[in-house]
């Protein structure tokens, strides 16, 4: 990574969840844990473990220097909720396909 910025990425065993509205919408003990200068820690989620059959896929993408293109999903109501990396940067490649909620919980097991 360049001019200090850092990205790293674990293997995480904590208990994750996204949550819309009251909904379960992923659930995971395998979120992969992406650290990022200036921004908050984000759990990439197994798409196994993420409800894909309740989101949309949007129009939206957005592009990163250091990850690469982002495509979004919605729900009813919450546009652009997940993001997700089909194609990511060398550096990160461990996020491919694995999915990210703006909001999660960590849960006690």
């Amino acid at each position: 990574m360049t001019g200090g910025h850092k990205i790293t990425i674990e293997q995480g065993s904590v208990r994750v969840r996204a949550v819309h509205d009251g909904q379960v919408l992923a659930e995971t003990t395998r979120p992969l844990v992406l650290r990022e200068t200036g921004c908050p820690v984000r759990y990439y989620i197994p798409p196994e473990d993420v409800r894909t059959d309740l989101l949309t896929p949007s129009d939206t993408t957005t592009h990163c220097p250091f990850k690469g293109d982002a495509a979004y999903w919605s729900l009813p109501g919450a546009p652009d909720l997940v993001w997700g990396y089909a194609a990511p940067k060398a550096e990160v490649a461990a996020i491919k396909d694995h999915l990210c909620f703006y909001e999660t919980q960590v849960v006690d097991a």
